[in-house]
C-alpha cells in the first residue's frame, strides 16, 4: 500500500456498513481532533476505529476519522456564518471545457502521484472551476495561486490551466511530502501557508481555514462514495449477466 492509499484509507468513505454503537447529537457538536482542527458534525456513528461524522441532518454528506485522532466532543454553541467565496474577475468565464480540464487535471494527478479526485476537489474549493478566478487577496486561476507561490513553481501564466493546475497539483504533493502525508494538515498549508500550520502545530484556528478544509474532504468523501456505488452496481450487473449465461447453457443441453 503507498502513501497515497494510506490517506485515501483514512479519509475516503470506506462503504455503508452498519455501525455497533451509535450516537446522536441532539444539536450540532464539533469534534475536537487531536491535530487542532475541529469538525461540525450533526450525529455521528462510532465503530471502534473509525467514527463517521454526519455534517448534515439527512445523513449525505460525512468524514470518516480515525476514533483515536478524535480528543472530545463539544457543543457548537456559534452561530453558523457565510463563508467567503472567491469572486472571478469582472465578466470573465472559465475558457476550458469539462473535457480538457478532466484531461489537465489526470495529467498533472498522473505526473505527481495524486489522486485526480482529490485534485478536482481542490479545484472546486478554490475557484468553481473558474480559470480566470481571482481572489480578494491576488491568489489567481482554477488552483488559486499566490503570484509569489506561482513564481516559485514556474508557472508564468496562472490564468493558463495546464500552467495552474501543474503548478498547483506539484504544490499540493510537496505539502503532502512535508507533513508526511498528513492530508487536512497539507490542506490547511494550502489556504493558510505553512508557516501558520507550524506555527499552531496542526490546522489553524481559523474558520475559514477549518471550513476549507471540511468542504475539500467532504466533497473527495462524496466522489469516492459515487464510485463505490458505480463499482458494486458494475460488479451486480457482471454476476448477473454470467447466472444468466449459465442458466441459457445449462437449459440448452
Amino acid at each position: 500500500m503507498n502513501r497515497i492509499q494510506s490517506v485515501r484509507m483514512a479519509l475516503a468513505v470506506t462503504g455503508l456498513a452498519l455501525f455497533g454503537i451509535v450516537t446522536t447529537a441532539s444539536a450540532a457538536d464539533l469534534a475536537i481532533l487531536r491535530n487542532g482542527f475541529t469538525i461540525r458534525h450533526e450525529h455521528r456513528l462510532v465503530d471502534g476505529e473509525n467514527t463517521r461524522l454526519f455534517l448534515r441532518g439527512d445523513d449525505s454528506s460525512f468524514v470518516d476519522v480515525p476514533t483515536a485522532e478524535i480528543q472530545g466532543y463539544e457543543k457548537d454553541l456559534s452561530p453558523p456564518r457565510p463563508i467567503d467565496v472567491k469572486q472571478p474577475v469582472m465578466g470573465s468565464i472559465s475558457s476550458i471545457s469539462a473535457a480538457d480540464l478532466g484531461h489537465v487535471v489526470n495529467s498533472a494527478s498522473a505526473t505527481y502521484h495524486l489522486d485526480p479526485d482529490l485534485v478536482n476537489s481542490v479545484i472546486h474549493a478554490e475557484s468553481g472551476f473558474n480559470s480566470r478566478a481571482v481572489s480578494p487577496k491576488g491568489a489567481q486561476g482554477l488552483m488559486q495561486l499566490m503570484p509569489s507561490t506561482a513564481g516559485k513553481l514556474g508557472v508564468t501564466n496562472p490564468f493558463d490551466p495546464q500552467e495552474n493546475v501543474g503548478g498547483g497539483t506539484r504544490y499540493l504533493r510537496e505539502l503532502l511530502e512535508r507533513y508526511n502525508f498528513d492530508l487536512v494538515k497539507a490542506l490547511a498549508a494550502y489556504n493558510a501557508g505553512p508557516q501558520r500550520v507550524e506555527q499552531y502545530r496542526g490546522v489553524p484556528p481559523y474558520r475559514e481555514t477549518r471550513a476549507y478544509v471540511a468542504r475539500i474532504v467532504r466533497d473527495y468523501n462524496r466522489k469516492k462514495l459515487t464510485q463505490e456505488k458505480q463499482q458494486a452496481a458494475a460488479r451486480k450487473k457482471t454476476a448477473l449477466g454470467g447466472a444468466k449465461t449459465q442458466i441459457a447453457a445449462a437449459s440448452g443441453r
